[in-house]
């Protein structure tokens, strides 16, 4: 047994719990991983991360484990010791995260107790730190800058530590932990970056450590020149890789995502998924996460940025433009601004010569369609090539790399309305290889380009089956993408699919069955008997299906005397979502549905904001002009309160026009935001949000 683990059985770890429940499993854990086999030691490794330190929660069990994990950290003969020292940087930052004092948060006291013992045990990690194994000193440097609370002595020892260091990885870790201490410690921010300054200008050193004493140094700067510090940057990273050579060696292919991936066994779209975690997963450069660090460094600052990743598109080393790629899509998802050049750039690499390069590039145009526009000649020649050299059925190619190339880049040209999409689009529907992936972008085509993949996708929605759970998002989607294209065999299929789908109960399709319906409007009528059934259904059934149903018959065309009384009643349900069904049905329904009125003045009071956006939203719709107070004094407050409902309020604003006059201060505000603040995380999202601000700012006059 490790020496120091004898007290385990003394706590009474029963009392403790953890994310799952009583912590009563803690001391196996613990004695697991101080096992000589990998299996056994990374399994509980693997088992604390989730229970005790869950998504970076610090229990008082976890404080607990603490001195235990040193014990282990500091044994010799623990194979996983630097597993465990790296758990325990992990569980110190996230305790030191918090921030405040334990008088200020006492149901955090795990946090504050840990981060104690960090402070309290910082020789070790300074040992740790200068251990012969490279992996325990690379988990440990971290903790230099983070928890030894003797600024002096931290400053000697990562000045002692780098000269003394072979390893690359270490050194640049060496370096961050000096911009983490100067962060945390004020007083040893000047002689911090007089010394990043001298690392950055010393030629005997390597371009990484040279780079990032750079990155570093503007880290913990409060101003800095961005323009001379990229250009600092850039230049190191030449003398850090070759030129382009198209013979350097392809990147390694991403590792299988831990997630079954058998025929039938999960969602298609949710295995993709997963397999884009596990390719994102890979790291390329050893510089590569100090870049990462620089672009957050660099923050709004677009041109520098892009000078930036300009450089780092033009590597000679492959798994570099790969990493590049990713940070530029990262850009583009979290920053507002003109992205053309970097679109510009990331187009280029759709003629890269490693097929690995190019299918990221066109997975990032297709992930940032919205702002994709300057690639869209290289889209269409890249697709158009590939099916001069592989043939019409390149789509379903045998190659994973070829074939995920070909799909992202005509997904990337379907999604920006280009008909040059619709052979490849046919090709997934006629053979069934990824096909859920074009249905995804049919709605995207103008209506008449999309009319040839009307009976592709009615066939493929009669062979799905709804009542197959792993089918389920595959129906929805194929149902959304036939409701905006109409006409008599696709209304038919519709019909099937909600006939078969009602009596399997699979509430879900019958939701998106009705969502397609609500395009078709008045020629769905033949259904009305159906949907008065569902418009009835119990919401202990399914809670979403009856505000569906009433939204249907509405736009189906049934009276005003059918869809009122039951959108009413559900303006007093208790679930929110159903209220909010409610009042979107009703203000579809406009001033015919005035008895409403009195009801949605009330819900402007409701404790929780969307409700009260979009009752608000309702209100207006209905009462009109004279409801303008009322309303914006619910939508303003709410909008500052959570950003993420301008998506509801700002088309509101848009159609009150000059009587949301009140509202050009915060309208103007928003369009001055640097970062994307969209609760979807969706670039569309956040750029229809953009639209309707200049939108309602000028129906303002």
């Amino acid at each position: 047994m490790v020496d120091g683990l004898d007290g385990l059985d003394a706590l009474d770890w029963a009392r403790m719990q953890h994310a799952y429940g009583t912590a009563e499993e803690v001391p196996g854990l613990l004695r697991e991983l101080g096992s000589p086999e990998e299996e056994e030691w990374s399994g509980a490794l693997s088992r604390f991360y989730s229970a005790v330190h869950h998504q970076g929660d610090v229990y008082r069990c976890t404080a607990a484990s603490v001195p235990f994990l040193f014990a282990l950290a500091g044994d010799g003969a623990v194979a996983g010791r630097a597993a465990v020292v790296e758990l325990l940087v992990s569980i110190g930052s996230s305790a030191d995260a918090v921030g405040g004092t334990a008088e200020d948060a006492s149901d955090l006291s795990g946090h504050f107790e840990a981060l104690g013992m960090m402070r309290e045990r910082a020789e070790a990690f300074i040992g740790f730190a200068a251990d012969g194994d490279p992996l325990v000193r690379r988990a440990a440097i971290p903790a230099l800058g983070l928890f030894v609370d003797d600024a002096e002595r931290a400053v000697a020892v990562l000045r002692e530590r780098l000269p003394a260091e072979p390893g690359v990885v270490e050194r640049l870790r060496l370096v961050e932990a000096t911009a983490d201490l100067a962060l945390r410690r004020p007083e040893t921010t000047a002689p911090a970056r007089a010394w990043l300054g001298a690392l950055a200008d010393d030629r005997a050193l390597d371009p990484a450590t040279r780079l990032a004493a750079v990155v570093h140094r503007a880290r913990c700067a409060a101003e800095f020149d961005a323009e001379a510090t990229v250009r600092s940057a850039v230049a190191l990273l030449r003398e850090e890789t070759a030129p382009a050579d198209a013979t350097t060696p392809a990147p390694a292919p991403a590792p299988a995502p831990a997630f079954p991936t058998r025929a039938g066994s999960a969602p298609a779209h949710l295995i993709a998924a997963f397999e884009d975690l596990a390719r994102r997963s890979v790291v390329h450069s050893p510089v590569t996460d100090l870049l990462r660090t620089f672009h957050e460094v660099l923050g709004a600052r677009l041109s520098a940025r892009t000078a930036l990743l300009a450089e780092q598109l033009s590597s000679g080393d492959p798994g570099a433009r790969l990493d590049a790629l990713r940070m530029g899509g990262e850009v583009i998802r979290s920053r507002r601004g003109d992205h053309g050049p970097l679109v510009t750039l990331i187009a280029d690499r759709l003629a890269d010569p490693h097929p690995e390069v190019v299918a990221e590039a066109a997975a990032v145009l297709a992930d940032c369609h919205p702002v994709a526009g300057p690639a869209r000649p290289a889209l269409a020649a890249l697709v158009a090539a590939q099916r001069a050299r592989h043939g019409p059925q390149v789509w379903a190619a045998e190659s994973p790399v070829l074939r995920r190339a070909h799909q992202k880049a005509v997904l990337a040209l379907a999604r920006l309305g280009d008909e040059r999409a619709l052979p490849g689009l046919l090709a997934a529907l006629d053979g069934g290889a990824d096909a859920w992936q074009a249905v995804q972008v049919v709605t995207c085509l103008p209506d008449a380009a999309a009319e040839p993949l009307v009976p592709g996708l009615v066939e493929r929605l009669r062979v799905l089956d709804p009542e197959q759970p792993h089918m389920t998002s595959e129906v929805a989607g194929t149902l959304a993408a036939l409701g905006p294209l109409g006409g008599a065999p696709a209304l038919s299929a519709v019909e099937e699919v909600l006939d078969r789908a009602v009596r399997g109960k699979r509430w879900t399709v019958v939701c998106a069955a009705l969502g397609a319906l609500r395009r078709f409007g008045p020629a769905a009528a033949p259904a009305l008997p159906v949907i008065r059934e569902l418009a009835a259904l119990d919401a202990a059934a399914d809670p979403n299906v009856a505000p569906a149903a009433i939204a249907t018959l509405w736009a189906v065309g049934a009276d005003l005397d059918e869809v009122l009384p039951p959108a009413l009643a559900l303006l007093d349900d208790g679930i929110s979502f159903r209220v909010d069904g409610a009042t979107d049905v009703l203000g579809a329904i406009g001033p015919a549905a005035a008895a409403a009125l009195p009801r949605l003045r009330e819900l402007l009071d409701h404790t929780y904001e969307w409700v009260r956006v979009q009752g608000a939203a309702a209100l207006w719709e209905i009462g009109g002009e004279p409801e303008a107070p009322a309303v914006l004094g619910a939508l303003l407050p709410a909008w500052e309160r959570n950003p993420y409902t301008a998506r509801r309020v700002v088309p509101c604003l848009e159609r009150m026009g000059p009587a949301a006059t009140p509202a050009a201060p915060l309208l103007r505000a928003h369009l001055e935001l640097t970062e994307r603040v969209d609760g979807s995380g969706s670039i569309e999202e956040d750029e229809k949000l953009l639209a309707a601000c200049r939108a309602a700012l000028a129906r303002l006059g």
